[in-house]
């Protein structure tokens, strides 16, 4: 049980290993990783409402568009085995903030297989995935290995989803060379497996940029619910299928990427001011991934044979030929991607103020 006066005499203090701030409501995969970091250092508090500002509590409140109860219950059914929990709103200042007491646990609080507690003020992970280091390891993978553990230091849930996936692909590459790089990093692999291999690789990639979009709408709409709200129709099937709000919204957030996923990244930025305000991509930008959605739909649904629409955005290339990349060529749209995603993440959390793990 919640002690409030307790816990209104703690608010307004420096968040500490046993104190986190959070100004919105995380989705719910962030908040279970932030629970369990709670549940397996000393327990403590999660206080939803606050925005933390250089060490200042600041008491914003809570929007009342959305419930924060479904998003925690979800959250802790992520947890296994699920920790003892309690949850509640208060009234601080006419504000309503949602507090989250967290005991801790004698045994580890895992999700998804993974261990997370608490440093200072930070929400690490205590068992990632270590790679040995290999001699013989490709420059440029060990560049964007590099890259993704220094993206993934700060991170909405949703980069950090993104990333996990970018991860365990660049540990495929690494320990397949013999079929997919096998002469060298530059030339593309003959080896029929390998060719098939590097087709889904790709694709797998291009579409988790996709997913990392959605991802990232849907934490934005739960945030700020106001930017949900537009004038488009929906229909009561579309809002009876869904159980409930938070499904709605990743419901919507979803269709929202209906244009990207046809190839049309113009049409996406334009139809979702959540991303186009970020300003982070131009139209190079635009023109870039374009292209690169282009070969994902070449690689899903061709085979890798050029088409008519194909060569509309590579002239270079001959109708009915078979599209090939070379190692070094994948690792580097990977890091083009790796790096958009980055810059997106970082303007979102400060323009919308995305909780962060």
């Amino acid at each position: 049980m919640i002690d409030i006066e307790k816990i209104t005499n703690i608010i307004g203090s420096a968040e500490n290993n046993q104190l986190e701030y959070k100004a919105v409501l995380p989705p719910a995969r962030s908040l279970a990783q932030l629970i369990a970091s709670f549940s397996n250092t000393e327990g403590g508090y999660i206080v939803l409402g606050v925005h933390d500002i250089n060490g200042a509590a600041d008491i914003v409140g809570l929007s009342e568009d959305f419930h924060a109860n479904p998003v925690t219950i979800k959250a802790i059914d992520l947890l296994s085995p699920r920790p003892n929990v309690d949850y509640q709103y208060i009234s601080i200042n006419g504000k309503r903030v949602y507090v989250i007491m967290v005991e801790k646990s004698s045994v580890p609080i895992t999700i998804e297989g993974k261990i997370f507690s608490r440093k200072s003020t930070k929400t690490i992970i205590v068992n990632p995935d270590v790679k040995v280091k290999k001699t013989d390891r490709l420059q440029i993978l060990s560049k964007a290995m590099t890259q993704l553990t220094k993206y993934n230091q700060s991170s909405t849930g949703a980069k950090s989803k993104f990333l996990d996936h970018y991860s365990g692909v660049f540990n495929i590459i690494d320990d397949l060379k013999t079929i997919l790089y096998p002469q060298s990093e530059s030339i593309p692999t003959s080896n029929q497996e390998g060719k098939i291999l590097m087709r889904i690789l790709f694709s797998s990639c291009a579409d988790n940029f996709e997913i990392y979009l959605t991802d990232l709408l849907y934490e934005i709409y739960l945030a700020n619910p106001s930017t949900l709200k537009s004038g488009q129709q929906i229909t009561i099937k579309e809002v009876l299928e869904c159980a409930d709000m938070e499904e709605f919204v990743l419901y919507w957030a979803k269709k929202k990427l209906a244009k990207l996923q046809r190839g049309s990244v113009k049409g996406f930025i334009s139809d979702n001011t959540q991303i186009k305000d970020l300003q982070i991509l131009d139209n190079n930008n635009q023109d870039k991934i374009e292209k690169i959605l282009q070969i994902r739909h070449l690689y899903s649904h061709r085979n890798g044979i050029i088409d008519e629409k194909f060569l509309q955005y590579f002239p270079e290339f001959k109708l009915n030929e078979e599209h090939q990349l070379s190692i070094a060529d994948l690792l580097n749209d990977f890091l083009y991607l790796m790096k958009i995603v980055n810059s997106i993440d970082m303007a979102a959390v400060t323009k919308y103020h995305l909780a962060t793990l």
